[in-house]
């Protein structure tokens, strides 16, 4: 990296051109995610976001990884759960919430979720785990296992040594992998992460870094990812939206320099931490003028 990769940090906007240019072609470009004006308040009367107004298109041959940053509490998890048509948080109090330019009416298959915890079933073997979505989707036994066995190789397990185990047998970071090729062999449209990597060893989370930017591109879809790693939002991400202290709503819009280097040298160079610093510094600084009110 060098000085002109540094981050474009912009205001928070309403959306992207609807058009976009790739060898001097004119191409369109389709929304895949768009909030207009969302706020959430919950039966308690709690509000974790509001106004939260944004549009992330589908450029062709440019799939983007997404980074939400912001405090704790801030409704980061809400935009995701509402993206996804998940209850408490779906429907919105106010606004609209459109995947592929329609209102998000419930969860779809075009939508993949990885959460922070281990979710897997305890009584199906890893082959078993990540072929559950193909059979609830009538995908026939011999297609649907063959497919589970490429996904086991591709999420860096092995089909031979790991295929019959059980999630028991498994370390957090082989389970964690187990849940990311469960959702990536459906290829949905739309993958949310909410701290899918936070309880990994630092040399795991880096492989599973490396591994989401090559799979999200391979499947062609595009993500966002919670997380409270400055580092981690600014390897992966091609935007990141920083968000306010509660009620959330989005303060700062920022593109950041594709990675071109495995996530453990790239995070380690002075030039990616000086990305990182001036991130956290403008995270920090937005973070103390929301307390203030100003």
């Amino acid at each position: 990296m060098s000085d002109a990769a540094s981050p474009d940090i912009t205001p928070a906007a309403a959306g992207a051109p609807a058009t976009a240019t790739a060898g001097g072609a004119t191409q369109e470009t389709t929304t895949v995610v768009e909030f207009t004006q969302v706020g959430k308040t919950y039966d308690t009367g709690y509000t974790a976001i509001k106004d939260v107004t944004f549009r992330v298109d589908d450029v062709p041959g440019h799939m983007e990884i997404v980074g939400i940053l912001g405090p704790s509490g801030c409704g980061k998890s809400t935009v995701l759960r509402l993206i996804a048509g998940l209850t408490p948080q779906h429907p919105a109090t106010t606004g609209i919430v459109k995947v592929m330019g329609k209102p998000v009416e419930a969860p779809g298959a075009d939508r993949g979720f990885v959460f922070q915890d281990y979710t897997s079933f305890d009584h199906r073997t890893v082959e078993q785990n990540i072929a559950f979505g193909l059979e609830c989707r009538g995908t026939p036994a011999n297609e649907r296992l063959e497919l589970a066995r490429d996904w086991i190789q591709k999420v860096g397990l092995d089909v031979k040594r790991d295929a019959d185990k059980y999630p028991h047998e498994l370390s957090g970071g082989m389970r964690q992998r187990v849940a990311l090729a469960r959702t990536l062999v459906l290829k949905p449209r739309v993958i949310l992460m909410d701290e899918p990597f936070g309880a990994l060893d630092p040399k795991t989370r880096y492989a599973m870094q490396d591994q989401l930017v090559a799979l999200s591109r391979e499947v062609q879809a595009t993500v966002f990812l919670v997380t409270h790693s400055i580092e981690e939002a600014v390897y992966v991400g091609d935007r990141l939206f920083v968000f306010s202290n509660a009620p959330g709503t989005i303060l700062q819009e920022m593109s950041i320099p594709a990675p071109d280097r495995p996530a453990r040298v790239m995070q380690r160079e002075p030039d990616f931490l000086d990305i990182v610093f001036s991130v956290r510094d403008l995270v920090e600084g937005l973070e103390m003028s929301d307390r203030a009110g100003t």
